[in-house]
C-alpha cells in the first residue's frame, strides 16, 4: 500500500519529526460560565427570541377595526315615550254603564304621519290608550280595538267656524288630530285617519254630500250627549271607529255607505229617539257589517238598527252584535235586495220585540239569541233569531 494511502493515524504525526506540522488558529479563551450564569443567559436568549416573534407578528397584523359610535334610534312622532304614562280620556273597563263610555284606547305604533293642518291653539293632547291588543278585535268590536289607535299624539286643531272645523280643500288628510267640536266636510276625497272629533262629523252642505273615509278615530263628547248623529251622510266608508256620546250613531241619508268593525255606544237626551244606524232619505248601497251597537242604557230609543226608509236601496246587515231597542232589529220598505245574515242579539234586551221585519222580502238567515259578558264576548247561544213582521 502506497504511503499516499495508508490510513491516517494522528498519533503517527506526533511521532514524526520529518513530517509538517498543522497549523494553528488563535481561539480566544472563554472562561467556562457557572451553572446561574449559565441559565441566565439562556433565559435572557429565550425571552429575547420571543420578543421578537411577538414583535414580527404584531406589526405584520393589520390593525382591528374600531366600531363607530351607533346613531340614536329617533322616537316617531306619532308615538308616546313608553315611560311617560298617557293622559286624557281615563281607559275603559269594558264594562256597561249607564252613561256614555269614555274612548277606551291603549297603545300601537302609530302609522306614518300625513301633512296635518297645524296647531293653532291649545297644544297636544294624548288620547287615553287601550289594552297591547291594538288593532285586533277576535270577536266583535269593543272600545279596546276601536276609536284612536294605541299611543297616538294628537295635535288639537283651532275651530274654523263657530264651533265646527270646516275642511274646504280637496283630498285632505287629517291623521292624528283632535277636533274640539264639529267636523264639517265640503270637499270630496277627505280622509280622517287616528283622529278624535268632540262633535258630530257631517258631509252634507247645501244639500250636496261630499264623500270621505274614517278609520281608526273617536267622534262624540267623552263626557255628555249630543242628540245629533255622530257620522253621517252619505258617499262615505267607516271602519274601526268608536261613536260615544251621541243619541244616534250613525246617519244614512243617500248613496254608497259602508260602516264595518266599528262600535257604537248610545246614550239618549228627553225627547230623542235614538238609534245605532238610522235610514232618512236614504239612497242605493248600504253595507252595515260586523259592529256592536250597545243601546242598553239610552232611555229615548228607537232601535240599535232601525232601516225603514222608503228610499233605501240595497240593504246588507251582517254579522253585527247588537242590544237594546224597542224592536232591536227592524228593516223593511227596502226596495232591491235586503239581507239581514249571521247577526247577534243579546237575549231580552229589547223592550217590545227582538225584530220587526218584511220577513216576505228581506233574505234573513244565520240570525242567533246570545248572551254576552261585559267585555261584549258571546257567553252562550240562546237560539235561533227568527224572523218577524
Amino acid at each position: 500500500m502506497s504511503p499516499r494511502h495508508q490510513p491516517h493515524h494522528a498519533d503517527d504525526s506526533q511521532d514524526d519529526p520529518a513530517r509538517p506540522r498543522p497549523r494553528l488558529r488563535f481561539v480566544p479563551f472563554l472562561p467556562r460560565p457557572s451553572a446561574p450564569v449559565a441559565i441566565g443567559l439562556a433565559v435572557a436568549v429565550l425571552t429575547a427570541t420571543a420578543l421578537a416573534a411577538l414583535w414580527i407578528t404584531v406589526s405584520s397584523s393589520p390593525a382591528p377595526p374600531v366600531a363607530a359610535p351607533s346613531a340614536p334610534t329617533a322616537t316617531p312622532d306619532g308615538d308616546l315615550d313608553p315611560a311617560s304614562p298617557p293622559t286624557g280620556d281615563p281607559p275603559s273597563s269594558g264594562a256597561p254603564s249607564p252613561v256614555p263610555s269614555p274612548s277606551a284606547s291603549a297603545g300601537t305604533p302609530a302609522p306614518t304621519p300625513e301633512p296635518t293642518p297645524p296647531a293653532t291653539q291649545g297644544g297636544e293632547d294624548t288620547e287615553a290608550k287601550r289594552p297591547p291588543d291594538g288593532r285586533s278585535c277576535p270577536g266583535h268590536p269593543t272600545p279596546a280595538c276601536t276609536g284612536v289607535p294605541p299611543g297616538t299624539r294628537l295635535t288639537r286643531l283651532a275651530l274654523n267656524e263657530g264651533g265646527a272645523y270646516r275642511v274646504t280643500e280637496r283630498g285632505t288628510v287629517l291623521d292624528g288630530v283632535h277636533i274640539p267640536g264639529d267636523l264639517l266636510i265640503v270637499a270630496d276625497d277627505v280622509v280622517i285617519r287616528n283622529s278624535r272629533i268632540d262633535g258630530s262629523l257631517s258631509n252634507e252642505y247645501k244639500l250636496h254630500r261630499y264623500s270621505f273615509t274614517i278609520a281608526d278615530s273617536t267622534v262624540g263628547p267623552p263626557k255628555g250627549c249630543l242628540t245629533a248623529p255622530g257620522v253621517g251622510e252619505a258617499r262615505f266608508t267607516a271602519e274601526r271607529v268608536h261613536i260615544r256620546g251621541h243619541g244616534d250613531g250613525f246617519h244614512a241619508s243617500g248613496d254608497d255607505i259602508e260602516i264595518r268593525d266599528s262600535y257604537v255606544r248610545l246614550c239618549s237626551n228627553p225627547g230623542d229617539h235614538s238609534d245605532g244606524i238610522q235610514t232618512y232619505l236614504a239612497g242605493k248601497g248600504l253595507v252595515f257589517d260586523h259592529n256592536t251597537v250597545d243601546q242598553r242604557f239610552a232611555k229615548d230609543i228607537t232601535a240599535p238598527i232601525f232601516i225603514t226608509d222608503e228610499q233605501a236601496e240595497d240593504v246588507t246587515v251582517t254579522r253585527n252584535l247588537v242590544m237594546g231597542g224597542t224592536y232591536s232589529i227592524q228593516v223593511k220598505n227596502v226596495s232591491g235586495r235586503a239581507v239581514v245574515r249571521d247577526n247577534r242579539l243579546v237575549d231580552r234586551s229589547w223592550v217590545y220585540g227582538p225584530v220587526e221585519a218584511d220577513c216576505a222580502t228581506v233574505e234573513w238567515s244565520g240570525n242567533t239569541l246570545v248572551t254576552i259578558d261585559d267585555d261584549y264576548r258571546i257567553t252562550s247561544t240562546v237560539g235561533p233569531l227568527p224572523c218577524a213582521t
